[in-house]
């Protein structure tokens, strides 16, 4: 019988991974698999299949806990009985691998927000039975539209803002989580809004008024110092 394309391609990657990346880090495997992971940083990505934090950031095994979901959201502080991903993972990077830093990573072309923008919950959607993760899921993102209309009517509804008002408002809900507050008060936590430009393949960083900024391409001589 014949393999699937999509199972093949993934025999192939792995044989693939196995043959280089393995061979040239398999002393570094062997370490983390068997002393655990210190990541220094928590990365929440979007599960969009063009950005790979890991690769983005030349990331080795170990050096970056990613957590990915429909457009990097994190949701507010919720306590309540119910299936908390997002949150657990918060939690999980905070309490037990004491990370540095919390990084927020929007993106260009986020499907996720792009839905948003179309809205949520349109006729066609309201006359199927079946209940949709994905809007309940995405209208988080009301806050962040809220604050854009409020700041910047004009541009509401334009993609790439409302990519960089999703970011800002997943860092603003972050400091809802009472352990994130507590770390980052006491100077042990840090907290960054991100984005990245597929077509570019440009990183921006949010500076403190929430205006992001490119990072640069090239090793500045000077940092290196």
């Amino acid at each position: 019988m014949k393999i699937p394309k999509w199972k093949h391609n993934l025999i192939t990657g792995y044989q693939n991974f196995r043959a280089k990346p393995y061979k040239r880090h398999k002393d570094l495997y062997e370490e983390v698999g068997k002393y655990g992971q210190h990541p220094d940083v928590m990365v929440i990505a979007c599960s969009d299949s063009r950005v790979n934090p890991s690769a983005i950031f030349n990331a080795h095994p170990g050096e970056i806990f990613v957590l990915r979901n429909v457009a990097n959201i994190v949701p507010p502080y919720d306590p309540s009985a119910g299936y908390h991903g997002t949150s657990s993972a918060i939690e999980f990077a905070v309490k037990a691998l004491n990370v540095d830093a919390i990084v927020v990573m929007g993106h260009e072309s986020c499907g996720g927000v792009t839905a948003y923008l179309n809205g949520v919950g349109a006729e066609d959607k309201k006359q199927e039975c079946e209940h949709s993760f994905l809007d309940s899921w995405i209208q988080i993102l009301d806050t962040a539209h809220e604050k854009l209309l409020e700041t910047d009517a004009e541009n509401a509804g334009c993609q790439r803002q409302m990519e960089y008002a999703g970011v800002r408002q997943s860092l603003v809900n972050l400091m809802g989580f009472p352990f994130v507050e507590k770390a980052v008060i006491a100077g042990n936590l840090s907290l960054l809004g991100t984005y990245f430009s597929i077509i570019e393949g440009r990183l921006l960083f949010a500076n403190k008024d929430g205006i992001f900024e490119e990072v640069p391409t090239h090793r500045s001589k000077v940092a290196d110092k």
